[in-house]
């Protein structure tokens, strides 16, 4: 299907109004970029960018497409013309998926004409605004659950193709799973899930359901405690299913007492390997408060997909450099106040000392010496209108869950801190 309509009428109206004033095809320079991170934040994860680049691969105007823009006269015949024929033939730079930013940094940079380049901002936006917003709110998940699996369950709690990018998006920051099985199809991520409380509301008994669970799925499974007494149900789950249980899943309550308690039955009853996992609407904070608690797992949901307050990263989609009709390359920026951007081609390396990060560094114009302290970020996504096919698809989603953990491991142990403060490296431009 294509993706060209996933985008604002703007887009195609400065498409059309370019045409005419002969600017069509000067070659430019976009970026990407957030001006900030989110309120307290210490970095973010970059996601959505293996997502956007076969979006980007998709984007065309089909007739359908073509003929419903001449039926609303968004555009003139001209445009429509030259839309038909549009496929993206640039190239695009950007930090590989998974890689942590900070203010400034140039997440995506494209290059080529303004008419080519110009109308993919929204669909650019739409991606990483929202998968970058999942990602550094589910790192931070992951960090906070100090190495214990965390799963992602939050389909029922946003769009349900959202739900799908969601969980490609924890998958990446480190989740373990989701419950989305369009996830597991399109991308690879592990699916897990078992029953919910109706599944027991359904039997006459709590005991009647946990055997049909069990005959169904093995004395593996995790079995759902809290529908009516915790302790009742604990009893009754160890009774059906042996000391063998997979698990229990606690989904209310006061959830440090409640899991101390149920660890203690559990070992009493002889299922000392027996897991507990929680979910009831967790984020990085409530994790964090469980972690003296005795918990083997955890499901998150409304926050993650949410981006835990921030839903939205900030990115901006700017022109910064362009070719005047002479040839020569000059940068362009906002001079607004609260808005101005730093014009001109950006090329950004990690400054390291010890294999620590230190700063962010952003030379202007000028690709950046030659420096083994200096990691360099931005890697080739799209070259001549084909995109880089080690980022597409489940390959490239366990690529970037793999860079997300290097990336991580760059940081100074101040990043990691939950309370609010300054991004944990500053930007430097050069």
């Amino acid at each position: 299907m294509t993706s060209a309509l996933l985008t604002d009428r703007y887009e195609l109206t400065m498409l059309d109004a370019a045409l005419r004033s002969g600017h069509l095809d000067r070659e430019c320079v976009f970026e990407v970029f957030a001006r900030r991170l989110p309120e307290g934040r210490r970095y973010g994860v970059v996601a959505g960018t293996g997502r956007l680049m076969q979006l980007i691969a998709d984007f065309r105007f089909d007739d359908a497409e073509l003929d419903w823009l001449r039926a609303h006269g968004v555009v003139t015949a001209q445009a429509l013309d030259w839309l038909s024929d549009y496929r993206f033939s640039g190239n695009i730079e950007g930090y590989a998926e998974g890689e942590v930013y900070f203010p400034g940094s140039p997440i995506l940079v494209i290059e080529g004409t303004f008419a080519e380049a110009v109308i993919l901002e929204t669909l650019a936006l739409s991606v990483l605004n929202y998968d970058t917003a999942v990602a550094s709110a589910a790192a931070r998940m992951v960090s906070a659950a100090d190495g214990r699996p965390i799963a992602e369950m939050g389909s029922r709690r946003t769009g349900e193709w959202s739900a799908v990018a969601a969980a490609r998006a924890a998958f990446i920051a480190g989740f373990g799973a989701t419950s989305n099985l369009e996830a597991g199809r399109s991308w690879g991520v592990p699916t897990m899930g078992t029953a919910a409380h109706s599944f027991t509301l359904l039997h006459g008994t709590e005991e009647e359901a946990f055997r049909a669970q069990v005959d169904a799925l093995g004395s593996g499974t995790t079995l759902l405690v809290d529908t009516y007494d915790v302790t009742r149900a604990v009893e009754l789950a160890v009774k059906v299913a042996g000391p063998h249980l997979g698990a229990v899943r606690i989904d209310s309550g006061d959830l440090p007492a409640q899991v101390a308690a149920v660890r203690e039955q559990l070992d009493s009853l002889g299922a000392t390997e027996t897991r507990i996992t929680v979910t009831n609407d967790l984020d990085e904070y409530t994790i964090a408060a469980l972690r003296a608690a005795p918990v083997d797992s955890y499901g998150a949901g409304t926050a993650v997909v949410t981006g835990s307050g921030h839903p939205a990263a900030g990115l901006v989609y700017k022109l910064v450099a362009h070719k005047t009709a002479e040839g020569d390359w000059v940068s362009v920026a906002k001079k607004s106040t609260a808005k101005a951007t730093i014009g001109g081609r950006k090329h950004a390396v990690r400054s390291l000392e010890n294999g620590v990060a230190v700063a962010e560094t952003i030379y202007v114009g000028n690709e950046p010496p030659a420096n083994p302290t200096e990691r360099p970020l931005l890697v080739p996504l799209i070259v001549n209108g084909e995109p880089v096919a080690q980022y597409l698809g489940a390959h490239g989603a366990g690529v970037a869950r793999r860079h997300r953990a290097m990336a991580i491991a760059e940081l100074p142990a101040d990043a990691l801190r939950l309370g609010r403060g300054e991004p944990a490296i500053p930007t430097v431009y050069a």
